[in-house]
């Protein structure tokens, strides 16, 4: 079972109230990759990146378990590069640069030995460029996809078509009410499941997920944490925990969505722990089974008496 990763390889410098770090290995390709690999052994990355990316990223990333024959190398190109800086409330941020260099022009070729991949994670991309990725893998068993406000705002209709491929659509709160142009989340949800994705998911931040079906709603917790590094890449370990317990489970019914929504938030959870990509990289599976009961602790209920029963 094999799970197929197309987005962004980039450096990311970042800035917090608290500390900064340059030019670390950044990009959805490389959270979601990383994140699924604790999941799943066969983890197939389709990115590109410039003549200026090291060999010492690159090594990241392959220790990391991920298959990089379709990580293309432009020669003359540079890197995709964000800077951004965060607020005291770690959900906020401003980019402060963005440089899209070798992302411009990018146009995902899929290698043949990726098109029988099971699971495929469509990153931040434009919409176009998702669905030329679904044209050349070969019936996959489920799509689950990314998008941002900026293709929302800009290529509204072209989302709108790529939707219609899509099994399980991630995104945030803010996102979902743009889209949807609903401030109600729960709504919200109705109007993009009628876009065609079977399955939602709004990420709340410090508030959690949100799992909406046709006729199901299901909320995860966030992870209380005292100490928040850097929240980027965050969301993009959210969905490759997701995809990475969905191969593992060998199973797509409710009952494994859920449990997939909390190993994403899992997958999340430890990210901000540091700048980039590297708690995924020293995180053993014990630490994994350990928070995913902590989750598990945080979200239980218990019982409830009845009304008109006596309480003790």
């Amino acid at each position: 079972m094999s799970i197929l990763t197309v987005g962004t390889v980039a450096f990311d410098s970042i800035e917090t109230p608290f500390a900064s770090a340059e030019h670390v290995l950044g990009g959805s390709a490389s959270y979601i990759s990383l994140a699924a690999r604790h999941f799943c052994d066969d983890v197939r990355l389709v990115g590109v990146v410039g003549q200026d990316f090291p060999d010492e990223y690159r090594q990241t990333l392959l220790d990391g378990g991920v298959d990089l024959e379709g990580l293309e190398v432009d020669p003359e190109g540079k890197t995709f590069f964000w800077h951004g800086r965060y607020h005291y409330d770690m959900n906020e941020r401003d980019t402060l640069e963005t440089q899209l260099n070798v992302l411009e022009t990018f146009d995902p070729t899929i290698p043949e030995s990726y098109a029988d991949s099971n699971i495929v994670c469509l990153g931040n991309l434009e919409p176009g460029v998702q669905r030329s990725v679904l044209e050349q893998v070969v019936d996959p068993d489920y799509v689950i996809a990314d998008t941002m406000n900026f293709w929302i705002e800009n290529t509204p209709d072209s989302l709108r078509t790529t939707l219609q491929e899509v099994d399980c659509f991630v995104i945030n709160d803010s996102e979902a009410r743009e889209l949807a142009d609903e401030p109600n989340l729960v709504t919200a949800s109705d109007h993009i499941l009628d876009m065609g994705p079977d399955t939602l998911i709004i990420k709340k931040g410090e508030h959690g997920a949100l799992l909406f079906t046709e006729d199901s709603v299901f909320s995860a917790p966030a992870y209380p944490l005292e100490d928040i590094q850097d929240p980027t890449g965050a969301g993009d370990a959210f969905a490759g925990g997701l995809a990475g317990h969905l191969i593992r489970a060998g199973s797509l019914n409710q009952e494994s969505l859920r449990r997939a929504v909390v190993y994403g938030s899992v997958m999340a959870s430890f990210v901000v722990e540091r700048f980039g990509p590297a708690r995924l990289l020293d995180l053993g599976p014990g630490e994994i089974g350990e928070r995913a009961q902590s989750f598990r602790d945080l979200a239980a209920i218990p019982s409830l008496v009845p009304l008109g029963k006596q309480l003790a």
